[in-house]
């Protein structure tokens, strides 16, 4: 037996919640947002916000390379939104396409109609990809691109060789598909995740090669080509080489995530494409948004898309999302594109993130006790620290090595914060290696840039560990008196 609810009374209908208004928000002190976010958004995360001091910075407004926060600071970002702003903060060619196609009234979904957008930029992916990589999903995520990646070659592969390999400290996001091929006891937590799955170490070939020939049930292989939560890690070109004749020889499709790595942040639009390969099915986010919406893609070969989804009865098997294709994002996307090649954004990473990756390696010639390694490509560079207690005098090594388990990430952190409070500089870091530094500025990043990067770590780093902790111990007091 079920009963129905009351129906409301005419008071009750009239009481409208109080929200906060778009001018409300833009208003909002540091403290109303610390205190909404404790309350609505995510308490835990708060704690780490404030060891870094980021609780203290309110962005007002960003362009180009620059954050502006509520004191009218510029802080140079060599963040970068995770590799989400290739063309920097608000890009005024981005910004007036935008704006047209709002000021003329033009459709955003377009479900039961083709969309000309999101056939345009289709056409735009399918031209920048090499070999057959030409048909295109569209989506919001690099989670969401990568899901489709992971469908569309599962379904080609077939029933019978259901199994897919991935590698050791890989990220390919957090819904839970993809969290099934992401090597984090973090992000899995205690979720009950598919396993028909095979870990191999990232960049060996042999572990593959014998992954392959143990298990006939393999038909699928997905590999960051440039691993970004494992720390900037790269494996040889010759390794993606002889990846794709052994993926050809057993009947393997190889997926690459370049959802952090693509977009000409490696100095090429694809990473892969430094060893002159191409996989069989690819995906794209992050920066294919402009730095204004989310969009993503997966891109495929045509070979591998229609044996999946290439007749009617199984074309809406995983068709477009409702906002997959979203008008204004694709011809976010399109513009996007245009720029990219327009402004060379692609060869300025290649020879500016060249700069960058000398610079860093005579700092890490000067500084040999703190600076364990310098890698990267183009613009998208790690800078992994030593193991705090190798930064001591020899003396105190062994006492505090046993404790360097449990201090990573403790000197990136310390740097990172110094950074930002004494030389307007953020940077990000990585989810496995804590004691790497990631810096994937905008692709617009110039000499100048790097320069007064480069100084104002310099200046930390000149500081000594000893002063370089006292002085974070210091601003941790500070901030509580």
């Amino acid at each position: 037996m079920t009963t129905e609810a009351p129906p409301l009374s005419d008071e009750k209908l009239a009481v409208r919640p109080r929200l906060l208004s778009v001018a409300d928000a833009k208003a909002m002190s540091l403290a109303e947002m610390t205190e909404l976010f404790k309350d609505h958004i995510n308490p835990g995360q708060l704690h780490f916000m404030k060891l870094l001091g980021f609780h203290k910075v309110k962005i007002e407004r960003a362009e180009g390379m620059y954050y502006t926060d509520q004191n009218g600071r510029k802080i140079l970002d060599f963040f970068g939104g995770f590799g989400s702003l290739a063309f920097g903060h608000n890009h005024p060619r981005i910004i007036a396409a935008r704006q047209q196609f709002q000021d003329e009234d033009r459709h955003e979904i377009a479900i039961a109609f083709m969309s000309q957008y999101a056939s345009a930029l289709a056409r735009n992916l399918a031209a920048i990809s090499p070999g057959d990589l030409d048909m295109v999903f569209l989506g919001s995520s690099g989670s969401e691109a990568m899901e489709a990646a992971i469908k569309v070659a599962e379904r080609a592969a077939g029933p019978a060789r259901p199994k897919i390999v991935y590698a050791e400290n890989s990220f390919h996001g957090k819904t839970k598909g993809v969290l099934s091929l992401t090597d984090s006891p973090l992000y899995r937590g205690e979720f009950r995740l598919v396993d028909n799955t095979v870990k191999v170490p990232f960049g060996d070939i042999d572990a593959i090669r014998n992954a392959f020939e143990a298990d006939p049930a393999i038909g699928v292989i997905v590999l960051e080509t440039i691993q970004g939560g494992g720390g900037i890690v790269q494996a040889p070109v010759a390794f993606w080489q002889q990846l794709r004749a052994l993926c050809d020889k057993h009947g393997v499709l190889w997926i690459a995530d370049e959802v952090q790595c693509g977009m000409g942040r490696s100095g090429r639009f694809y990473a892969f494409e430094h060893a002159g390969v191409v996989p069989d099915v690819t995906a794209l986010a992050k920066s294919l948004g402009g730095g204004k919406c989310a969009m993503a893609a997966m891109v495929a070969s045509r070979k591998v898309y229609m044996k999946a989804y290439g007749t009617p009865k199984t074309a809406m098997i995983h068709a477009q999302a409702t906002f997959g294709g979203i008008g204004e994002a694709c011809i976010t996307a399109i513009e996007g594109l245009n720029v990219l090649y327009d402004e060379d954004l692609i060869g300025n990473a290649e020879r500016t993130g060249g700069y960058l990756l000398e610079q860093l390696e005579g700092l890490k010639a000067k500084y040999p006790q703190i600076i364990k390694e310098v890698r990267g490509q183009g613009f998208m560079v790690g800078l992994e620290f030593q193991d705090f207690s190798q930064t001591l005098p020899a003396l105190l090594r062994p006492m505090v090595g046993m404790l360097d388990e449990k201090l990573k990430g403790s000197l990136s952190g310390f740097v990172g914060a110094e950074l930002l409070r004494d030389h307007d500089v953020l940077v990000a870091f990585t989810e496995y290696n804590r004691n790497v530094i990631r810096l994937e500025p905008p692709l617009i990043c110039g000499r100048e840039h790097v320069d007064r990067f480069i100084a104002a770590l310099d200046a930390v780093l000149g500081r000594g560990i000893a002063r370089i902790v006292r002085d974070f111990i210091g601003s941790q007091v500070a901030s509580k008196a």
